[in-house]
């Protein structure tokens, strides 16, 4: 996944020297080992309780404070290399004074919510330490958590430092941090009559780029300013990213980074090439099925489509397709494995659904993470198709004799060479479902399995000096997920359900809206409008206990709920003017935002008809996880 980043100046690693080239070995380090160990761990414990019916001594809560490590060194790496995940990216079309202001006011601004989250949470680890809870024979758990402090100081170190070149910019940035913290500190009125100007300074960071996490870490702040202490955000941030499940989410994700480092996209662009490239339209059904393949295992559309444009475009031109058709089709296939497991999403949103299932007295039940990935399947592969028949309708025709033809020698030597990559799915579902694996092990397993393809059959990879950098590669991306993850979660309990909001809207809509259908499709027109603007990450946490309680007020089966807000989602990344996916084809294909817009007004509107199919047959999503047992209670 990626989106506009935080990214002030630019400091090569090469020039760094003394005790930062050790700060940064050392938290590079410290990632890999975190996210080795949650594999380890994993893989040990399903041995232990194969053989010899017994497990690893509070693994589970161990593995937990692993994820809280991967998390929290993951976001400061991601901080030091200016990958933070943003909701703009304003700052890079203005003038370069603008640009230089703009970046010192922002970076004061994250800085200074972040640094209340770092004092909070120091507060909230010496409560820990005072609790004296040993999470191994001597092992204080308190020793895991002062993570927390540890690494919001340094992310908000950091926010300052990159916020300018200079030091005399940076010490601005200092002084406008300094100056905000003793407003929060000191309130110079009503605090009533401050929210609105808080909340306006924090609008303004937001615009010019600040991180996602602190404009949701300072939103809940600011709304429950003087009723609720800051320590909740925290609290709230350690109990999710501490969540049994969660540690599925860096692990599937690894995989995801192994299969892309690899070299893995020429061997399957190579093997769908010859199976299909001699059919009509085949290099469009070669694009749909190879982005979908990467996109449920990175987690997103943005490596996809940086990863697997240029590689795909010049097939696609070479076939006769016109430029903007081909860049429609590329933009609009990145984020088509958004359905299909283990993709990312998918998990997400059955951790949050179920957080919020009857949340605020609202009625609703809990959704499970095998229950969304056998949901998915089925309207992920109605999406692929229509994006494959639109390709082909979309090629030029051409006579049988210009056509390449089909080469069963090359066909076969294909696949054997892409046979293990291919098998990657397989491994991942006998582990989910095959009852000998619990959703974290199935993730170390395929994380395993992963690497064993890249590093050791391949041999594209090397054990000692590429995987340790994938995996910190993986690390940022998962630690700038799981920072938003926190504070927008906070954000829903310490201020969505306290003020009742979800109640409130459930109350409105009943009263408003009599149709089921009539809901559905204003559903529809709302998700995609929230999905071309609003980070995905960001959405699952605010959106979906908003949504829950509706969906159950309407009588919705809450696996298609789910389904049917994350289509929407991934439809909302081709939604002018800022769905991602246009600005990530214009910068992986050089075009101008608006070129790319028109490329994929076509492709909208065909995905447009598949997210209704998937809305209003609700068949196609809870048939398989009923078929397997895995279905809701019918409503």
């Amino acid at each position: 996944m990626s989106v506009p980043v935080l990214e002030f100046s630019d400091e090569s690693a090469a020039n760094i020297t003394g005790w930062r080239r050790g700060l940064r070995n050392t938290e590079n380090a410290l990632l890999v080992l975190a996210l080795a160990a949650a594999v380890l761990l994993q893989l040990i414990e399903v041995v232990l309780r194969k053989f010899f019916h017994s497990g690893i001594p509070a693994q589970s809560s161990f593995l937990q404070h692993l994820n809280l490590i991967i998390g929290m060194v993951g976001g400061a790496i991601a901080a030091r290399d200016g990958k933070l995940l943003a909701l703009s990216a304003l700052t890079s079309v203005l003038p370069a004074r603008a640009r230089a202001a703009a970046n010192i006011w922002t970076g004061g601004i994250a800085a200074v919510v972040t640094g209340l989250l770092g004092v909070a949470s120091w507060d909230l680890t010496i409560d820990f330490q005072q609790a004296n809870e040993i999470i191994l024979v001597g092992f204080p758990k308190w020793w895991l958590q002062i993570v927390m402090p540890v690494g919001f100081a340094l992310i908000a170190a950091r926010l300052l430092w990159r916020a300018a070149p200079s030091w005399w910019g940076r010490l601005i940035a200092a002084g406008i941090a300094s100056l905000l913290a003793w407003l929060v500190l000191h309130p110079v009125g009503e605090i009533e009559r401050m929210v609105p100007w808080a909340l306006g300074i924090l609008l303004s960071g937001t615009i010019l780029g600040a991180p996602v996490f602190v404009t949701l870490g300072g939103a809940v702040m600011i709304l429950t300013w003087g009723v609720s202490p800051i320590s909740s955000v925290p609290t709230t941030h350690y109990g999710i990213v501490t969540n049994e499940s969660l540690p599925t989410i860096p692990l599937f994700t690894l995989a995801g980074y192994f299969l892309a480092e690899g070299g893995a996209s020429q061997r399957l662009v190579r093997v769908f090439q010859a199976w299909f490239g001699s059919m009509r339209g085949g290099p469009a059904i070669i694009t749909a099925l190879v982005c979908a393949f990467f996109t449920s295992f990175t987690g997103g559309s943005g490596v996809t489509i940086l990863a697997l444009g240029g590689l795909l475009l010049p097939v696609l031109l070479s076939s006769g397709y016109k430029e903007r058709d081909a860049i429609g089709l590329l933009t609009a296939a990145g984020s088509l494995g958004m359905l299909l497991p283990p993709c990312l999403p998918l998990i997400l949103y059955s951790i949050v659904a179920s957080a919020n299932a009857g949340s605020g007295g609202s009625a609703g039940e809990a959704v499970s993470m095998e229950q969304m990935f056998l949901g998915g399947l089925v309207p992920s592969i109605i999406l692929i198709l229509l994006t494959a028949l639109w390709g082909m309708r979309a090629q030029p025709k051409v006579s049988e004799s210009e056509r390449p033809r089909f080469d069963s020698r090359e066909a076969w030597s294909s696949l054997r060479d892409a046979i293990w990559e291919m098998l990657l799915p397989v491994v991942a579902l006998l582990a989910l479902f095959g009852g000998f694996a619990t959703p974290v092990e199935a993730a170390a397993i395929t994380a395993l399995y992963a690497f064993m393809v890249e590093v050791v059959f391949h041999r594209n990879t090397a054990a000692l000096r590429d995987a340790p950098r994938v995996m910190v590669d993986c690390g940022m991306l998962v630690g700038g997920v799981l920072l938003i993850f926190g504070v927008a979660l906070s954000f829903t309990k310490d201020y969505l359900v306290i003020e009742q909001i979800p109640d409130s809207l459930v109350e409105w809509a009943t009263a408003t809206i009599h149709s089921k259908w009539i809901f559905l499709l204003g559903l529809n027109v709302v998700l995609l409008f929230v999905g071309g603007l609003i980070e995905i990450y960001a959405a699952i946490v605010v959106v979906v206990p908003l949504l829950v309680p509706l969906g159950a007020a309407f009588g919705m089966d809450p696996v298609h709920l789910g389904i049917m807000f994350l289509a929407n989602m991934e439809l909302g990344f081709l939604a002018p003017p800022i769905g991602l996916n246009l600005l990530l084809a214009s910068y992986r294909f050089n075009k101008p935002m608006v070129e790319v817009m028109r490329a994929v007004l076509p492709m909208l509107l065909v995905l447009f008809l598949g997210v209704l199919l998937i809305t209003y047959v609700p068949a196609l999503t809870t048939w398989l996880p009923g078929l397997f047992g895995h279905g809701a209670v019918a409503r």
